[in-house]
């Protein structure tokens, strides 16, 4: 409801209704694809499921102004090269209301490791070969298996706290080599540093004592690392997991006075007369108000999986 009183107008769709099928010839591409795309292992990725398995996601247009039976490509341009390639000659379109060349991609949620592997072993149980798997990803089959596999050896708890996380598989590897509750710490340890590579991963493992290891016997000063430089290593280590205990703590609390402080703000910007004075006197103190505000309006990341594409 506006500050009048009234209903704001209701909006207009932004695509129709149903699904269109075009001919290839009849769509104008906005963009043209740079000639090493084609030769990219993405493309193939995307060439290989479309083979495998059709479109899943139809590419996007728009009417064109004034040219009867023609449309614009606004997002799906490596689709429409694929099946081009193909010898396709139609294809299924979702029509928009406009011809905003709207980044879409920009609202891609990557699909994290850990779904990948739950996505791999329910397509498995459902009877899907491994070898298909593969050709639709176009991956090495040796690459499914090392995925339907990732979570053997690694504690449900520290699963659950990386099951959003685009952690690389080898980083599982080290997981594998500490015990439960040591894998609960690194995975704490990578969120609050926001690092998942393998050699970050490596440097925990080095840093844990030979308790905390499934096979304490194995264990391998790191190279190039002396035991001083190792020691000062696990120190730290201990350090950051203790901060990180302190700021759980606090998290709960400081977040909801940041909200509720937040709403205040906004509803300050409300009073037209306020944001005036403000806009005139101290408009640098009004563009961070409203930063606070934009950032309360952003809604949280989903983790629902769209298909890999970077056009």
């Amino acid at each position: 409801m506006t500050q009048t009183g009234k209903m704001p107008p209701p909006k207009s769709p932004g695509f129709e209704a149903n699904l269109r099928t075009i001919p290839i010839d009849a769509i104008l591409p906005v963009k043209q694809l740079p000639v090493t795309v084609p030769k990219s292992q993405k493309y193939g990725q995307i060439a290989a499921s479309i083979r495998e398995v059709g479109l899943i996601e139809p590419p996007v247009v728009a009417r064109a102004a004034g040219q009867d039976g023609s449309f614009i490509l606004l997002d799906g341009h490596v689709r429409l090269h694929v099946l081009k390639e193909m010898g396709e000659t139609t294809v299924t379109c979702l029509v928009a209301t406009d011809d905003e060349s709207f980044t879409y991609n920009k609202r891609i949620s990557r699909l994290a490791t850990i779904q990948e592997h739950k996505m791999i072993l329910r397509a498995v149980e459902r009877g899907v070969s491994e070898a298909r798997i593969a050709a639709a990803l176009n991956v090495n089959i040796a690459v499914i298996r090392q995925k339907r596999t990732l979570l053997n050896g690694i504690c449900p708890e520290a699963a659950e706290l990386l099951k959003a996380r685009h952690c690389p598989i080898n980083s599982f590897r080290s997981l594998r080599k500490m015990k439960p509750l040591r894998q609960i710490q690194a995975a704490e340890l990578m969120i609050a540093a926001n690092n998942y590579t393998v050699p970050y991963v490596e440097a925990i493992l080095a840093a844990s004592d030979a308790a905390d290891l499934v096979d304490p016997a194995a264990k391998k000063p790191p190279a190039g690392v002396t035991p001083e430089q190792a020691e000062r290593m696990k120190a730290e280590m201990a350090n950051l997991q203790k901060n990180i205990k302190l700021i759980e703590g606090t998290l709960g609390p400081d977040h909801l006075r940041l909200v509720v402080a937040g709403r205040y703000v906004e509803r300050l910007l409300q009073n037209d007369r306020l944001a005036r004075y403000l806009d005139k006197n101290h408009s640098e103190i009004l563009g961070e108000f409203r930063q606070i505000v934009a950032g309360l309006a952003q809604p949280a990341s989903t983790t629902e999986a769209r298909r890999i594409e970077t056009e």
